[in-house]
């Protein structure tokens, strides 16, 4: 009996908050030493947040909520500022029917058969979506529901990353839902368009926000060879779900949900530049894109507290005219 309660602590404690099995993590050991450190700084979060959303109804937008976001929200509280800030909640409200009749309605065959393909692909490694069990058939009704939804934008792979984490985190088929639907049409309009153009134009964009940003490095991956269509394709197209630690997307969302677009392309840029001299230090092609792929995996991507923070201190301004007209054109060369 013993034996199998202490085999049962074991198993939890390779498990983290949001069901993710940690047991074959190289980094475990530095997860477990920044989650000691992090964990005063969520309670601290917390008794802000909760002045802030104790008293219900809408949250304004403005300054300190904005300032709140980029210092994380706290778990307990995600679900109703995320659906709130997003115009989620406002859609939901507005369109009480919409998603049971969407599951109930007829349904595209091909659509259905590969999100049915991607089920066991999303999250494998994590405890609510290993078996047939948890979380699998509500991710199925979330995907058929938003496809179907979006017929011009249909399915596409990386959605079923970002429907999982939500998912895990609002516990909610219809609020997910919603909360896609914004993603889709108004916070990453066009990301999910067949064509892809505007993830292309966001990879291109990037490339030209580092020769603004650092030149030198700029100039120094061209010289490699490396093309930015090979930086950030999976960044963007899942939102950095299933790419960067979960505590790092998340704080990354709660600023995504406010300001939109912009954050990713700022997230990149520090990903990009806090590793600079490795990234200089690449002398070919092969070691250039190696290096690309580990970056996410280093230890400071994993300390989400202080990489937002560098976010938006040390990356300095990035003016919405300048992004937009750098973007136009990037869409431009992209649509040629």
């Amino acid at each position: 009996m013993g034996e199998r309660k202490n085999a049962d602590n074991t198993l939890r404690s390779q498990v983290d908050g949001y069901g993710f099995d940690r047991s074959q993590d190289p980094n475990s050991d530095a997860y477990d030493e920044f989650m000691a450190g992090y964990l005063p700084v969520l309670a601290r979060r917390e008794s802000r947040w909760k002045s802030l959303v104790s008293k219900g109804g809408d949250i304004a937008k403005n300054r300190k909520v904005k300032r709140f976001c980029r210092k994380g929200i706290p778990n307990e509280h995600r679900k109703y500022v995320w659906m709130l800030l997003s115009g989620a909640e406002e859609k939901k409200k507005m369109n009480p029917k919409t998603y049971k009749l969407l599951l109930l309605g007829e349904k595209d065959s091909t659509v259905v058969e590969t999100i049915a393909l991607d089920l066991h692909r999303t999250f494998p490694e994590n405890i609510y979506f290993s078996t047939k069990d948890g979380l699998r058939s509500s991710l199925s009704n979330v995907l058929i529901a938003i496809s179907h939804h979006n017929p011009d934008k249909g399915y596409c792979q990386g959605l079923n990353f970002i429907a999982g984490l939500l998912l895990l985190i609002v516990k909610d088929e219809e609020s997910v839902f919603w909360l896609m639907d914004c993603l889709m049409n108004e916070i990453l309009p066009d990301f999910y368009s067949p064509g892809m153009e505007a993830v292309k134009a966001e990879q291109e964009l990037l490339g030209e926000i580092i020769k603004w940003k650092d030149p030198v490095l700029y100039q120094h991956m061209d010289t490699v060879g490396v093309h930015w269509c090979l930086v950030g394709t999976k960044w963007f197209m899942c939102l950095f779900a299933d790419v960067l630690p979960t505590e790092t997307v998340l704080r990354i969302w709660d600023c995504m949900f406010y300001e939109g677009s912009k954050v990713l392309l700022r997230v990149s840029t520090m990903l990009i530049l806090q590793n600079r001299d490795r990234l200089m230090a690449c002398s070919n092609f092969t070691s250039m894109v190696n290096e690309l792929q580990s970056i996410i995996k280093n230890p400071q991507s994993l300390n989400c507290h202080k990489l937002m923070k560098h976010c938006f201190k040390r990356l300095g301004s990035f003016p919405h005219s300048r992004i937009e007209k750098m973007r136009r054109e990037c869409l431009a060369r992209v649509g040629d």
